[in-house]
Formats: C-alpha cells, structure tokens, sequence
C-alpha cells in the first residue's frame, strides 16, 4: 500500500481542523475542529502502523484506540461546559467567554465578584 494518499488526506484534515479551532466563534464549531483533528492523527498512526515495520506489532492501533477513548472524554467534559456556558451567558460565542472573574476593591482588598450583574 502507497501511505502517500492516507499522509495527505490525514494532513489536509488537520488543516482543516486547526483552521476550524483559530476561526470559528462558537463553541461547538471548536469541539468538532478538535475532533477533527484527532481523527486525522489516528489516520496517520493507523497508517504508519500499517506501513512500518513496528517492533511492537499493532502498536499503532492501540494508540489510536487511546485517541479515540481520549476524544470521547473530551466531548464529554466539553459538551458539559459549552451546556454550562449556555446556561450563564445565553450564548455559545467563544469571544464572549470572560477569561478573568471581575474583583472589585472594597477597603483596599480585591474580592471576586460572585455576580457578574452586580459588577455592571
């Protein structure tokens, strides 16, 4: 088998997911640009398992199987915050995300403000 065909499809899906990840705006539309970048790192480790010589056979496939064990509890932990995102904010919007909690200084101490509308 040619692993030229696999390599190049395997590298326009990263690229694709990377753009994905530095373009999109919503939340979800991130999580698939991750997903699809990992889909491409297991067709590339499928590939050269399938191509190389391993001293250890399958190995290859076996760390796909962890990529895709480890894909699976991103979305899970992913799909959690995006939802509890939405719930806050009403939005999915990655911009609108606030990185920071906003402190105000009462008697020259900076507190956490616990409620974003109080802050405002």
């Amino acid at each position: 088998m040619r692993p030229v065909i696999p390599y190049v499809t395997a590298a326009l899906l990263f690229g694709l997911g990377v753009y994905g990840v530095l373009r999109r705006r919503n939340a979800v539309l991130v999580l698939m640009s991750v997903e699809l970048m990992l889909n491409a790192v297991n067709l590339i480790l499928v590939t050269a398992d399938s191509t190389a010589r391993a001293v250890l056979p399958h190995s290859g496939q076996v760390f796909a199987l962890f990529v895709i064990v480890l894909a699976a509890a991103e979305i899970g932990v992913g799909l959690a915050i995006v939802l509890q995102l939405y719930r806050l904010r009403a939005t999915v919007a990655v911009d609108d995300v606030p990185l920071t909690e906003p402190t105000q200084t009462v008697d020259g101490r900076e507190t956490a403000v616990l409620d974003t509308e109080a802050s405002r």
